[in-house]
């Protein structure tokens, strides 16, 4: 029975260690509000909104209504070595950090992304994808998460 359970947390631990591998390097970047304006005017690399769609597991169009921008676009700038402006780059900090919460909260970037697509109380019945394009959206959906994780979700 250990020897079955044993390969099973591996595989389900898998996933959590590349998510966490995706993060870490944005971390001290969005660790303090500080840093996040610092690395927000000093612009992002282009490489880091492909990270953001790699962990975030939002399609395409997810990734482009949401930061209205062209994932074509941020390839270029990509391999262009180019970075990206200040608003950008200040959202996908912030949405780093809303991951990582969620992450730590539904125990993996999946989980987060389904919950994110479902309606949620504390924001009014609103589905949290649908508001997670505005910087107060991704506050309010920060602030649900706080509740969910003291288990306020009344």
């Amino acid at each position: 029975m250990a020897t079955t359970s044993k390969p099973y947390k591996n595989k389900a631990s898998l996933p959590m260690v590349a998510e966490a591998a995706l993060i870490a390097p944005y971390q001290p970047l969005y660790n303090d509000s500080i840093s996040l304006l610092m690395s927000s005017k000093s612009g992002l690399s282009a490489k880091a909104a492909l990270d953001f769609l790699s962990l975030s597991g939002f399609s395409r169009e997810e990734f482009q209504d949401t930061f209205k921008t062209n994932v074509k676009t941020i390839q270029n700038y990509a391999s262009n070595s180019s970075k990206l402006d200040a608003s950008l780059s200040e959202k996908l900090l912030k949405s780093f950090s809303l991951f990582e919460k969620g992450i730590e909260i539904f125990g993996s970037a999946k989980a987060f992304h389904q919950w994110l697509n479902t309606p949620s109380y504390g924001l009014g019945h609103q589905i949290p994808f649908d508001i997670m394009d505005t910087f107060t959206g991704i506050t309010l959906i920060e602030e649900e998460l706080i509740r969910i994780a003291y288990g306020d979700l009344a």
